[in-house]
């Protein structure tokens, strides 16, 4: 049996599929898509799995109930396609529930299992859609890959959005073809995505007789091959505009403290985990003292002072007398505003999730607030009536966080580009340039990840933040609690970098930042516009497989 009998009955399983095992065909091939994301980066697993969603489709589309059954069917393995591949690719999220499994464990299970079982849901409207105006032929991969598109798009920005893993970054590794980014963004690569990695076995499956076959090799060249030829081409061409110098005058010294999630907000070892930041910070990657000198801005994680550093004078002492004069630090870090804090008399008090800067004397520099929070974790939806009956965050701060100033504020630290702080998940947001008030030179991307343990998670994290890197086409300078830290260029290198779970500091000069980048000037309008291309193209061809052939009418 040759590969592609084996293709045509793999195509027959899948069309024949019928109750559960339907679902479990398409709940399977989402799992297993995840192979083509961080940290696998095992990309050729689409070309097995994402025919199997058209395959389902097509069967969906051939419903005789009409097109409103169609829809149903197709929206229905839509869900179990997306239930695959976001609970396989986000059950990390369950580790948060375990640092105090006695708070929230019994949680897990739900929180599991009903985000993936949300998420799906834009899946399923993708699919359902697609169905509608389904029709044979290769059209139909550009119109799957229309609805995808805008629904991977939905997903980012509906509710506060949640755009993690979405599917183009299937096509941001190996390092060539995540220069892409720089001109697609990452829903531009959601759109090739499709129908590049499902081309090859829906048109082989298609094609019966060897002329058929030959003219469907043909065609999957085309919409395979040549695309990935035209983003290597521009990654290569890319990576040789990359500029080779570094900010003059800057040296950078990231400290990750890798503090256990379940220790860092007991009272008790607040002062110790706070000295234990300063004491890596006065010593060099090797762990030889050295009392920073020659380093001019030293970068700690998100949060790493467990207290409210603006309302302690010997914290803030502390940290003047660590710097070297001339010298500044950058953290993450808690501050609050209102009754109690010494702000307005009358004034609720609010609490915001920091970046902060402070001078050599301990003074604040500069401050930006977290403007993307994470539901459930910093606040929770319907706050007032969640904590009425006993709900509350993971963070266990009761009324949650508030939402920083918008456009974001570029922070002015001197020595530094114009910096764009970018707390936690902040960085797996597209286009937070554009959210700025002017184009920022470096991004700094202060995160803790010690809530999700050693999973993908944190892996998946640190990917994302790279490709922001490439998008915007500015360095990125990362601090995590407990890994994955490190400097990252404006092409997505990681020119240093301390892993998962490595405790110490790691110092580095500060790469130049590009000129320009496309998609920092126009943003998504690209993905727009290809999308219109991808419209056009699907209207032309079905126009005309719509016109009768002069054969068949004189048959």
């Amino acid at each position: 049996m040759g590969a592609r009998d084996l293709i045509g009955d793999w195509h027959h399983t899948v069309r024949s599929a019928r109750g559960w095992r339907r679902r479990g065909l398409a709940f399977a091939a989402g799992a297993l898509s995840n192979l083509a994301l961080a940290p696998f980066f095992f990309a050729p697993i689409l070309f097995l799995t994402l025919p199997v969603l058209v395959w389902l489709i097509d069967d969906a589309a051939a419903h005789p109930g009409g097109r409103r059954e169609a829809a149903r069917a197709a929206g229905g393995a839509g869900w179990w396609f997306g239930l695959g591949y976001f609970l396989f690719g986000l059950f990390w999220i369950g580790e948060a529930f375990l640092v105090e499994s006695e708070k929230f464990g019994w949680l897990l299970p739900l929180a599991v299992s009903a985000m993936p079982a949300g998420l799906a849901l834009f899946w399923a409207g993708a699919a359902a859609g697609a169905a509608t105006v389904w029709r044979p032929g290769v059209g139909r991969l550009l119109v799957l890959a229309l609805f995808l598109g805008a629904a991977e798009w939905l997903r980012g920005h509906i509710l506060t959005g949640f755009p993690w893993n979405v599917l183009g970054y299937a096509l941001t590794w190996p390092l060539v073809l995540m220069q892409s980014a720089s001109l697609l963004g990452i829903y531009g690569l959601t759109l090739i995505a499709v129908p590049v990695f499902s081309a090859p076995l829906v048109l082989t499956a298609e094609a019966s007789r060897g002329r058929l076959r030959r003219r469907a090799g043909l065609k999957a060249l085309a919409i395979t091959g040549v695309p990935l030829a035209l983003l290597a081409a521009y990654g290569t061409a890319w990576l040789a505009t990359a500029p080779a110098g570094t900010v003059e005058g800057v040296r950078i010294r990231i400290v990750q403290p890798s503090v256990a999630q379940r220790d860092k907000w007991q009272p008790e070892k607040q002062a110790a985990i706070f000295q234990d930041h300063i004491a890596l910070s006065e010593r060099d990657a090797s762990g030889r003292r050295d009392d920073l000198a020659g380093i001019t801005h030293v970068i700690w994680p998100e949060a790493a002072m467990p207290f409210l550093p603006l309302e302690h004078p010997e914290a803030l002492a502390a940290i003047g007398e660590m710097l070297p004069d001339g010298a500044f630090l950058l953290t993450g870090a808690l501050r609050r505003e209102g009754a109690g804090s010494g702000g307005l008399a009358g004034r609720p008090e609010r609490a915001y999730n920091s970046l902060m800067a402070f001078d050599g004397a301990g003074a604040l520099e500069a401050v930006y607030d977290k403007t993307h929070l994470v539901p459930f974790g910093e606040y929770l939806p319907w706050q007032g009536a969640l904590e009425a009956i006993g709900l509350e965050q993971l963070t266990r701060r009761r009324g949650g966080f508030s939402v920083g100033v918008t456009p974001r504020p570029v922070l002015a630290v001197p020595g530094l580009p114009p910096v764009g702080g970018l707390i936690c998940y902040e960085a797996v947001f597209p286009g937070v340039g554009a959210q700025s008030a002017r184009r920022p030179g470096l991004f700094v991307n202060v995160t803790n990840d010690g809530w999700f343990g050693d999973t993908t998670g944190p892996r998946q994290h640190f990917h994302q933040a790279r490709v922001r890197a490439v998008e915007e086409g500015v360095p990125l300078v990362r601090a995590a609690n407990n890994g994955i830290s490190a400097v990252v260029d404006s092409s997505g290198r990681a020119l240093v970098m301390l892993g998962m779970n490595e405790r110490g500091s790691v110092d580095s000069h500060l790469p130049a930042a590009r000129t320009f980048s496309p998609y920092a000037v126009l943003g998504d309008s690209v993905f727009l516009l290809l999308g219109l291309v991808f419209a056009s193209i699907v209207y032309i061809v079905g126009r005309r497989n719509a016109v009768p052939r002069a054969k068949d009418v004189l048959r």
